[in-house]
Formats: structure tokens, C-alpha cells, sequence
């Protein structure tokens, strides 16, 4: 299936056949997907937390209690939920790490290139930290680059995906003990196969037409 055909075939699931399974080996490459995507100077402010057994999916559906219930069937018949965060904080210890793997990967030729990357990574993050004072809004955005990466290569690979909002942030974050580690959960997505009760699967899709999201200069 080409890039494109995934992009017009996806849609948002709304239903999933709890017996069907994602394959270990899709899953194995969605996750390469969620690894590499990019970010602003390969911060990578990120981390996921996957389930796929019945209690993992149950601990993440606590969340759609009170107020979000239309989406914890979503959670619960899924074949695997992922819950993708971000740090609350880029720290020293953070930057580091990222700057030592970039060395470790064969990306700096001398000492000086590996200062200057790791000055110039730290400049952004203090103009979103001091300046800007979006630091948090800026790594959440750098989250939703995985998601995007995550839904169209989930749609490239025959898998049925539900971005989903609607969930109290707090007690997920409470639940999977999130913000002791540094984290704090931004979107799930639920994995799978669609049920064949699936109303939206029979809807036609619907964008704007070309000429209305486009400006060629």
C-alpha cells in the first residue's frame, strides 16, 4: 500500500474485534516507528507506555470512567494501547543522555561538534523554557509528530488505529505512577482490527477540497 492510499483509507476506528490480535513482528515495527520519529533538535521529550495484555488495557481504561465512557471499549477490545508522554521537564540529565547516545551513534567527528550540537539544543530549550514560556506546549508538540508517525504507519500496515483525547489526564498519570517518573500522558491510541459493528468504517471519507488547504507560492 503506497503512503497516500494509507492516508485516504485510514479513518478513526470506533469499534474493535477483541479476538483479533496485532502481530508481535507490526508491533515490533510500529514501535521503530514511535522510536525514530523526529523532533525539534532531536529532543525526543517523549515516552510510551504499551499495553497489550487485558489488565494493562483495564489500568488505562480507568481513565475513561466519569464523564469519558464512550471511549473504554475502544480501550478494552483493542489488541494493544499505547500511551504516549511527555517529560515534564527537558533537564540536564535528559540532554545529556541524548547528546552522549548522538555520540555513541557516530554523529560528531570532534569534541567541539559534540558542544556545539548539545549548546545549540540547549538554546531552544531555554528560549521555550525562559522566553517563550511554552516548554510544555512545545514537548507536546513534539508527541503529536510521534503520533502522526504512529497512525500512518499503523495505516500502512493493515492496522486500525483511535487517537483518543478523551480521558482524565490525572488519574492516568496517577494510575501508571507517570509524573514520579517524569512524565505526563498527552494521547492514547488504541491499536487493532475493527469489529464489523464499526459504523464509521461504512462512512465515505471527508476532507476540504485541494484548493481550500492549499497555497502554492
Amino acid at each position: 500500500m503506497s503512503i497516500a492510499n494509507a492516508a485516504r483509507t485510514r479513518y478513526t476506528t470506533k469499534a474493535y474485534d477483541p479476538n483479533r490480535k496485532v502481530p508481535a513482528n507490526i508491533m515490533e515495527e510500529l514501535q521503530t516507528l514511535l522510536r525514530y520519529s523526529p523532533s525539534s533538535v532531536n529532543s525526543q521529550p517523549w515516552h510510551h507506555v504499551i499495553a497489550a495484555s487485558d489488565e494493562g488495557k483495564a489500568r488505562i481504561a480507568k481513565a475513561t470512567q466519569d464523564g469519558y465512557a464512550y471511549n473504554e471499549a475502544k480501550i478494552l477490545n483493542a489488541s494493544h494501547v499505547v500511551v504516549l508522554c511527555a517529560r515534564t521537564d527537558l533537564d540536564a540529565a535528559h540532554l545529556k543522555a541524548v547528546l552522549n547516545q548522538e555520540d555513541l551513534d557516530g554523529r560528531y567527528a570532534t569534541p567541539e561538534g559534540k558542544a556545539g550540537q548539545g549548546n545549540v539544543r540547549s538554546s531552544y530549550v531555554n528560549l521555550h523554557r525562559y522566553d517563550r514560556k511554552d516548554l510544555q506546549h512545545w514537548m507536546e508538540k513534539q508527541v503529536y509528530l510521534a503520533l502522526g508517525t504512529l497512525l500512518l504507519g499503523a495505516a500502512a500496515s493493515g492496522v486500525d488505529a483511535t487517537p483518543i483525547e478523551g480521558f482524565d489526564f490525572h488519574r492516568l498519570d496517577e494510575e501508571l505512577g507517570l509524573r514520579e517518573r517524569g512524565f505526563t500522558s498527552v494521547v492514547i491510541v488504541s491499536l487493532g482490527y475493527r469489529s464489523e459493528d464499526d459504523f464509521n468504517a461504512k462512512l465515505p471519507k471527508s476532507r476540504l477540497p485541494a484548493e481550500d488547504i492549499f497555497t502554492f507560492l
